[in-house]
């Protein structure tokens, strides 16, 4: 196969199509008066929809990150530690990792903040004052942090043992091998896979409607409860969801394509 044949392979149909579906989606929206409501019905949601994700994402790939060093850890305990909440935490459906999150895990947490409370004479808290928002955005964390540890894990042992080497022969720290040679490696082996997760988290995150957390999905089932315009509010939510994730999609091809040019 030629190179003008691969490249006429490689010319990106499917965005092509995708455009084409997406221009006519939104001129249905422009144009329809029903899809108009629909959509500013969704708006709040929208917001709701990022804000969960981008809080999570971050607090996920903390302490992804976190238990990515300790599961390379010289102690033993540590690397015992992130391995069986890694495995435990992988090993549980997300769907469900919410639910127990929500119903046992957060009251929990309030009943032990009580205990503590009530010792030092501190305001007791009520388990609802714990919003099912932060309990949606705590049940991301963790299940998500569990696979982003992996994906820094990985990233970290694709250093090449020369290099660390070769840090330790300059007198280098942990701390200063791990900022100045290891990381900035690792990040390009890291950065694809994570951006994959954040993609997905955009997707997961429509689950916290389960727990009523009013996001693009539940304010789209909301909203089809009350108009009977399944049809129309449907097609909506879904193509919010498909312009958040192909846009992030196409700017992680990009940020890869520019991370293989350098050095």
């Amino acid at each position: 196969m030629g190179h003008g044949d691969r490249q006429k392979e490689d010319f990106p149909w499917w965005l092509v199509i995708t455009g084409g579906i997406g221009l006519f989606a939104f001129f249905q929206i422009l144009s329809n008066e029903i899809y108009t409501k629909v959509l500013n019905a969704l708006s709040t949601g929208i917001y709701i929809t990022i804000f969960v994700t981008l809080v999570a994402f971050f607090m996920a790939s903390v302490i992804g990150l976190l238990l990515a060093l300790a599961s390379l850890s010289k102690y033993l305990l540590l690397r015992q530690f992130a391995r069986l909440y890694i495995e435990v935490v992988r090993g549980v459906p997300i769907l469900v990792l919410l639910l127990y999150v929500a119903f046992v895990f957060a009251p929990a947490l309030v009943m032990g903040w009580n205990h503590i409370a009530e010792f030092l004479g501190l305001e007791l808290a009520r388990t609802r004052d714990f919003s099912l928002l932060w309990r949606a955005i705590l049940a991301l964390t963790i299940g998500y942090s569990a696979f982003i540890a992996e994906v820094f894990r990985a990233g970290l042992l694709s250093v090449p043992q020369g290099q660390i080497e070769a840090s330790l022969s300059l007198g280098l720290n942990s701390w200063q091998r791990f900022r100045l040679i290891v990381f900035p490696q690792a990040i390009k082996t890291i950065l694809p896979p994570l951006g994959n997760d954040f993609v997905a988290m955009v997707k997961d995150s429509s689950l916290v409607s389960v727990l009523g957390v009013l996001d693009i999905t539940q304010l789209g089932k909301v909203t089809a409860a009350g108009n009977f315009r399944y049809f129309e509010t449907y097609n909506v939510v879904a193509l919010i969801y498909l312009v958040m994730t192909i846009s992030l999609s196409l700017m992680l091809r990009k940020l890869e394509s520019h991370l293989r040019q350098k050095p």
